[in-house]
Order: C-alpha cells, then structure tokens, then sequence
C-alpha cells in the first residue's frame, strides 16, 4: 500500500497548508491558503509587512542612534550553526542528495515519512560528527542516542525531526579565530556548547501569487551537524569571523562544502544585551535569514542597536524573546514568530533507531587522520616569519595554502612566493573568476620563475609575462624564457649603447634633468625599458644611466 501511494506522489510536487483547499491543476497538487499567517511556518520566504508586522512601539530608524548609548551597554551573542554533510546518501536512507536537482527527484518513503518506513543510520554521519567534535576540541560521548523533536510545519512529513537531545556527540570545546588586522587584529578563543546530529527538512516553494505552496522533499533526511556556540562573542565582527572560521574549519575536514548561497552553512544567531557591569543575561532573540559573513555583522549590529535604544528609552519589555528575520533589502530585522521554548519539542528518544557505541580505537583511528586545522596553519606561517595580513589570507582557502606549501617545498623564499599568491594570482584568479585548482599554473613552475628572476636570468617584468602564460596555457618557465627569447641582458657595455641612444634621442628631457627635474630619470628607465624589450637588467641600468646622467650635470 506504501509504496502505491510513493509511486503516485513521487513524480508530483505536493503540499500542506492550515485551512487550504486542495485541488489539482495540470496534473499538479497544489492548495490555495486562507490564512496568509500561515506563510510564517518556513523560513524560505521572505516575510512582507503584511503578514510580519514589526512591534508597534519600536523605534523606526536605528542606524542614527547615538554612540554615548552604546557604550552603556554590552552585547551578548551566541551562534547556532547548521552544517550540512557531503555524505554520498542522505542520514537515514540510500537517497543521494544534489543542490539544484528537481523537485522531490531524490525521495522515498523514508524520506516521505510513509506508515512502516524505517530509518538506517549512514555510519559517515558518524564519521564526520567526530571528526567536527574533535577538530573543535570538545569531549566525545562514546554512547549517545538519536531523539524526536516534536514540531509541525508543512515541510517536515513525520511531524518529527530525528535529533539529539541530552546526549549529543560531543560537547565542551572551543574554537580559536584571528580577527583582520583592519578590524583591530588580536585572537579570540570562543566556546562551543554542543555539536549534535539530526536530518535536515523539506522546502517550500512559494507561488508569485502567494496562493499556494508546493513543497519539494528533496532535503528532507540529508544530514546536519548543528555547532552550538557559548555566548561569548560581543561584536558582530566577531560573530562573523567565528563562522568564517567555521566554514574553512568543515571544508579542511571535508565534511562539507560550506556554502552558505546553497544553505550548506546556516547561522541562526542569539543577540542580547546588558548594561555594563551586569552579571544577568538580558532578554535573547533569535535572528534568521542571514545568508553571508558580512549580514551576520550588520544584522547583530542592527539589533544591537535596536535593543540599546528601547533600553535607553524605558521601553526594555518590548525586548521579547522571538524569533526575527534580517531583511537585507531593508538592512533591518522584523518579526518573524515568538521563540518556542524546549517544552513545546516534548523530545523523546528515537525508537526507531538504537544508541550509537563508539570505541576509542575507532575515534583514536579519526584523529589520526585530521589534517593540518586552519588555526594550526597560521601559527605555522606566523613562525615563518610572515605578517597577519599574509597569513589570514593564505590560509584562508586550503588549496591557496596547499599551493604555498608545495611552492616553497620546492625551494622557493616565503615572502617572495606569499607576495606573487598575494597579488599578481590572486588578481587573475579574482578577474577569470576560477579558483587556484583551476589554472595551469604549478608550483614547481612557480618556484621556478621566483628562482629565474632572484639569479637574474629575466627581470621581475618579463617574469609577469611569463607567470600569466603559465596562468593561461601552462608550460615551463625555462621553455617560455628560451621559445620567446627573454633571458635577462646583463651585458654592461649592451646596456650603456641603449643608454646613450636614449639620452641622444631626447635632448631637450636631458637639458630638464640637468635643470633640476630629477625625476626624469624615471622617464629615461622607461625608454631605456622599451628599447630592450623589458630585458635590460633593472639594477645594471639604473647605475649606468645615473652615471650617464650625472656626467651630463
């Protein structure tokens, strides 16, 4: 019977609604709503004013409050972040999951939450949850369960969300951050509650009319780690830079690809404040719908805001404990729905599934096999001698880092390989748009060119040329230098011929210099430059040339 029904709604998007009517149009099921309140169930549409109205007494403009207000108060933030896993198969049946797939074309009735279908627990959950767990310095629970947390929303079939609940994972660690030099630098250690597993829900897709809603399965059972922060972070530079480093850390465990445009990484952020010298925690609310680093700061600071001001005007009962949504067309956040609090989970443990035992030897086995975390890489490259500056940015990406690694494995000077990946690759790669995997250039051929230009074999303008052929087309620098001719003229005598013509074929620039415009001596380099095709030897030339001039004097 089961499996009749998933035949015939396997092919057709579906949906549920409060005090919707179902009816069927070009061989679609689809409901027209009643009760545009309704709409506030998912988090996937934007909330309009005329269903989210914001609270009646707050202050409408929060951007122009006054600093003096700010300094009295200090802010409180905490950071629910959900990570999505790339296992192969969904946590609890053999669907694969794709970003951008058609809709409900990766289900089954596990998925579906059909009468008799039982979920089977992916071992690489496990994996991953341990590898975050350990990576984030948390204590590992050898025996944990799965748990229901009990909500309703059209997007989630069973009713339930499989979770954990008192015993997750792991528990009790940290997580170390630098903050950019242009935001005042310094480290930051932050504390991590809790990382626990659980499935993912559906997702609705709303009609333009806003007359229906068709809700697509395809989500519904991938994996998640949910990473629960301390409430330790008071700006929201800080909150923003925590999860950048989240985000780099499952990407360097490659549990995760960590887009946040794909909802790969979601950050649901915890904003309170107190004033200074406080101990009590004030009034939380939780904030949704930030999609980037950069809405996580300017929504905790917006709300920051908004709260200091309601404080400061006697107004601190109009701080509820809700949920609110960023609106980033607005640059504000508005009222979403009053925050549920644990009872209304009525958890219990998951029948379904049995507790989850691990062995010391299996979790001695996964910390065996981390690599180099980002927080161990920047101690590494701040003990090479390079400035914050460089290694917040090498580190940033790990196949930039991978790069450097393998260009100085070869040979290369630290700074001289951190300044070309810095600027002149970097430029290309952010003007192509590809990604430092994708270009043809090695590092070995790097290191070569570095070498090529430090002996003096061509001049570090030739060697721009020849590092954006590579970029290109790939090839040898030895090859490229001998094919096009560019080997370096360091000849002194060559130099001083080319010299001397430039300065007969300018007269009246000489008669200048020698009147006291010495920054011609410039122009002169230049011509000289172009007379040789960019070989002539940058140091030999300048001393010639300034000989030249002088004698000239």
């Amino acid at each position: 019977m089961a499996s009749t029904i998933f035949r015939s709604l396997q092919t057709r998007p579906f949906c549920f609604y409060p005090k919707a009517l179902f009816r069927r149009k070009n061989g679609i099921l689809y409901c027209t709503m009643q009760n545009t309140q309704a709409q506030t169930a998912t988090q996937e549409k934007p909330i309009t004013k005329t269903t989210t109205p914001e609270l009646k007494k707050a202050p409408a403009n929060y951007k122009t409050i006054d600093e003096k207000i700010l300094k009295d108060y200090e802010a409180i933030i905490g950071i629910e972040t959900h990570v999505q896993l790339s296992t192969q198969t969904k946590a609890f049946c053999s669907c694969a999951y794709s970003y951008g797939a058609p809709p409900n074309s990766g289900i089954c009735p596990v998925c579906m939450g059909l009468p008799g279908a039982l979920p089977v627990l992916n071992s690489k959950v496990i994996e991953f949850a341990i590898k975050v767990g350990l990576a984030l310095n948390c204590k590992l629970f050898l025996n944990s369960k799965f748990d229901r947390k009990q909500y309703f929303y059209p997007d989630l079939p069973k009713g339930y969300q499989i979770s954990q609940f008192d015993v997750p994972i792991a528990s009790g660690g940290y997580i170390d951050i630098d903050l950019p030099v242009e935001f005042g630098g310094g480290h930051r250690r932050f504390g991590i509650t809790r990382v626990h597993m659980e499935e993912d829900a559906g997702k609705l897709i709303h009609s333009e009319s806003g007359s229906y809603s068709e809700v697509d399965l395809n989500r519904a059972g991938v994996p998640l780690l949910e990473i629960v922060s301390e409430p330790d972070m008071r700006t929201g530079i800080e909150a923003a830079e925590y999860a950048a480093e989240l985000q780099r850390l499952v990407r360097y465990l490659g549990v995760s690809n960590g887009n946040m445009q794909e909802g790969s990484l979601r950050c649901d952020v915890n904003v309170s404040i107190r004033p200074v010298g406080q101990s009590k925690f004030g009034t939380k609310v939780e904030i949704k719908n930030v999609n980037s680093f950069s809405s996580v700061s300017r929504a905790i600071d917006f709300e920051i805001s908004r709260q200091a001001l309601l404080y400061s005007q006697g107004q601190a009962d109009e701080i509820v404990q809700e949920t609110r949504q960023w609106e980033e067309g607005a640059q504000k956040t508005v009222e979403m729905r009053k925050k549920e609090g644990l009872a209304d989970y009525r958890y219990f443990p998951e029948p379904d599934l049995p507790g989850v035992t691990l062995t010391q030897e299996y979790v001695d086995n996964i910390r065996s096999s981390l690599p180099e975390l980002p927080e161990m890489k920047r101690r590494r490259y701040e003990n090479m001698g390079l400035s914050m500056q460089d290694v917040l940015f090498l580190a940033h990406d790990m196949d930039v880092a991978e790069f450097f690694d393998a260009t100085i494995a070869n040979g290369a000077e630290v700074k001289l390989t951190a300044n070309w990946i810095m600027s002149d690759i970097a430029a290309y790669l952010k003007n192509e748009k590809l990604t430092i995997s994708e270009v043809k250039l090695t590092p070995q051929e790097l290191s070569e060119l570095i070498a090529s230009i430090k002996g003096g074999t061509i001049s570090g303008k030739i060697g721009k040329q020849i590092l954006f052929e590579l970029l290109e087309k790939g090839g040898t620098v030895k090859g490229i230098i001998k094919e096009n001719n560019l080997v370096q003229i360091a000849d002194p005598v060559e130099i001083e011929k080319m010299v001397d013509k430039v300065l007969s074929e300018n007269p009246k620039q000489l008669e200048q210099y020698c009147g006291g415009k010495t920054k011609l001596q410039g122009f002169f380099t230049g011509q000289v430059m172009k007379l040789s095709k960019g070989k002539a030897n940058p140091g030999l030339l300048n001393k010639i040339l300034l000989e030249k001039l002088n004698a000239n004097s």
